[in-house]
């Protein structure tokens, strides 16, 4: 039988500057690399970065969007899951990840991060939310040898 892919939720805001796209862009790539499935939030900034990193390396990008029109999802996206749920989509972003990245954000990912924890997944984050559970990460290598160490589990 086929391993089954893992999944990485990739959270952040809806908006950032070029700085940070650059790094969700390199995050996105990394996910790609290693085989791994991306999922986001599905919208702009920080989500439209990391799914044209994912994309560009070759990878499988989902996004769990908000509302029930699949256009309003960015053009990086390969999967669009419509869910009407506005903000309690979070729930379903940071549920469907089997390791979550996040990156800076708003109360939004702050509510992700939550869930992740909750559901007791690891959390890596880059600028983000200091909060305990939050497992900091100074750059992209560091997130590599990660993804390699969790590929390996076969989930």
């Amino acid at each position: 039988m086929e391993k089954q892919k893992f999944l990485v939720s990739v959270i952040g805001g809806h908006k950032c500057g070029s700085r940070i796209a650059g790094l969700a862009e390199q995050i996105g790539a990394a996910i790609a690399r290693e085989g791994a499935v991306l999922v986001c939030g599905g919208l702009g900034g920080i989500m439209e970065a990391a799914c044209r990193g994912a994309r560009g390396a070759g990878g499988l990008t989902i996004g769990i969007i908000p509302g029930e029109n699949k256009s309003s999802a960015n053009r990086f996206v390969d999967i669009v899951i419509p869910t009407g749920m506005g903000f309690s989509r979070n729930a379903l972003v940071a549920g469907s990840g089997d390791l979550i990245v996040a990156l800076p954000g708003e109360y939004g990912t702050l509510s992700e991060i939550s869930f992740a924890l909750i559901g007791h997944k690891p959390v890596y984050g880059f600028d983000t939310w200091a909060i305990d559970g939050v497992t900091r990460l100074k750059n992209v290598d560091e997130l590599r040898d990660i993804l390699k160490r969790f590929r390996g589990r076969n989930t």
